[in-house]
């Protein structure tokens, strides 16, 4: 008898994966491959689209045929990607006419500035539950429109096309049948109406884009086309679509107003669902769609940390402190304290609550003593620092979080998620699927086919590893607070 499957397609920013399913949620087989980070000036990051398509078609190779060894049915795929990263492409030969801009990218800080001291922040923020930052994808758009000759001149013929990562890889597997997003994808662009669920005509004049080179915005569990067989062997529907962070919540099943997950990966994202209503953060938190399901929405409070896993990656590549990540936790556990160590990895800017684009990494309180054991541990200290400061902001909008759901590959390190616990003050609960980015976007498809009958069906799935309760002295723990509190004023400085 045959098995059935769901395929997960997780086009993250530093590598692409396919993810085959069985219909409990358990990850069967998964494939994986690295790409190249560009980073052609200080700020500036980069992608190249083409070797994002070729991870993909080769992991999804590799997962298809480990299912036809498996004598499995797969039944649909869901897609899940890195969010506001941003693609133009040509409508008719589908290639792209500049590199992906990924969503760490400061280059139009200057213009963001500009549109700031227009006064323009409140209406952009009440539209799209967004504050104006180089992070979103609008002011990208704008760039490339007006650096790169084509994309205008392909504009104006109506033979352009943009799209964050998951409509350019629907264009690619539906070979130019299908160009759409989700709701959840759109409402990071920072040119999307969160209210009225649609491209937003005001912004769109603002930033001089036509609003023909936008995709259709869907349900996350909604129709996405076909894959062409020349990809895939046979046709394979594609029924669910989420950005990565709101796939997270619900591969960790926040379906309940007021539930919480965080994300450890490149960067690091916590999502509060708030239901159907939208709440603006007075603490400079984002509002944005957590999913939309038959066209109803949900709404979530989000802040964004953007170097976490990322921080272990330059451990790792550019200082060559680490072979490997799972090694920062024997370190860690070698030392007895930080020795008053703080790193702020303010590599691209501070994300949530400060939004400082031009805020560059501090590394305070070396001595003659300090060596990489005290960076490792630093570098993975200020994730949790980073967590705190987004709590905080959390509890002066008045919301007091119980407990937390964590996943991504950072919260594999134990020391990190107690210590975590410790400094939040909260619980922390990890799942055992620790894929939950890729199990949201799996959930999404099979809601769609039917395999999963409601929300509730799909909550079921979810099941706990291990969870960490605060177990520090509270007065310790104001001390490392404070000492993280200085080390970002200095940074703020800069």
């Amino acid at each position: 008898m045959k098995k059935d499957f769901i395929i997960a397609i997780d086009q993250g920013t530093t590598s692409s994966r396919s993810i085959l399913f069985n219909l409990k949620g358990k990850p069967i087989y998964s494939s994986q491959k690295e790409f190249t980070q560009y980073f052609p000036k200080s700020g500036w990051v980069e992608h190249n689209p083409e070797e994002i398509w070729s991870t993909i078609k080769k992991t999804l190779k590799d997962v298809i045929n480990k299912a036809k060894r498996l004598r499995g049915n797969i039944l649909t795929i869901g897609i899940t990607n890195q969010r506001e990263t941003t693609v133009l492409w040509d409508k008719k030969t589908g290639k792209a006419v500049y590199n992906a801009i990924v969503w760490q990218d400061r280059r139009t800080e200057d213009y963001c500035r500009k549109l700031r001291r227009q006064n323009k922040e409140t209406l952009i923020f009440n539209k799209t539950g967004l504050l104006i930052d180089p992070y979103f994808s609008g002011t990208k758009i704008k760039w490339v429109l007006d650096n790169v000759p084509l994309a205008k001149k392909l504009m104006d013929k109506n033979q352009l096309l943009f799209g964050t990562i998951d409509s350019f890889l629907i264009w690619r597997l539906t070979k130019g049948e299908v160009h759409a997003s989700d709701a959840t994808n759109a409402s990071r662009t920072m040119i999307y109406n969160i209210t009225s669920n649609k491209w937003d005509n005001t912004i769109l004049k603002l930033l001089k884009i036509k609003k023909n080179i936008l995709p259709e915005v869907k349900d996350c569990a909604d129709d996405y086309g076909y894959t062409h067989s020349l990809l895939t062997g046979k046709p394979i529907p594609i029924t669910g679509v989420v950005g990565d962070q709101q796939a997270a919540t619900i591969g960790q099943c926040c379906f309940d107003p007021g539930s919480l997950k965080s994300t450890y990966g490149t960067g690091a994202f916590i999502l509060l669902n708030t239901g159907s209503r939208k709440i603006y953060s007075k603490n400079r938190l984002l509002t944005t769609i957590g999913y939309r399901l038959n066209g109803k929405t949900t709404y979530a409070l989000e802040g964004s940390i953007f170097i976490a896993g990322a921080g272990v990656q330059w451990l790792r590549d550019r200082m060559k402190f680490v072979k490997k990540a799972p090694e920062t936790e024997k370190i860690i556990k070698s030392l007895k304290d930080n020795a008053g160590i703080y790193l702020v990895p303010a590599f691209t800017g501070l994300g949530a609550p400060y939004w400082n684009a031009n805020a560059r990494g501090i590394l305070s309180g070396i001595t003659r003593d300090t060596g990489p054991k005290e960076i490792v541990r630093a570098i993975i200290e200020s994730v949790a620092y980073q967590t705190y400061d987004l709590f905080e902001a959390m509890k002066h909008d008045g919301l007091r979080p119980k407990l937390v759901k964590v996943d991504g590959g950072m919260v594999m390190n134990n020391w990190f998620s107690q210590f975590l616990a410790d400094i939040i003050n909260v619980k922390v609960l990890r799942p055992k699927v620790h894929e939950t980015t890729a199990l949201g976007a799996a959930f999404m498809a099979g809601l769609k086919i039917g395999v999963y009958k409601s929300l509730k069906d799909i909550s079921k799935q979810w099941s706990l590893d291990k969870k960490f309760s605060p177990k520090i002295n509270n007065n310790f723990r104001k001390k490392l607070i404070r000492g993280w509190n200085t080390a970002i004023k200095r940074t703020l400085i800069n």
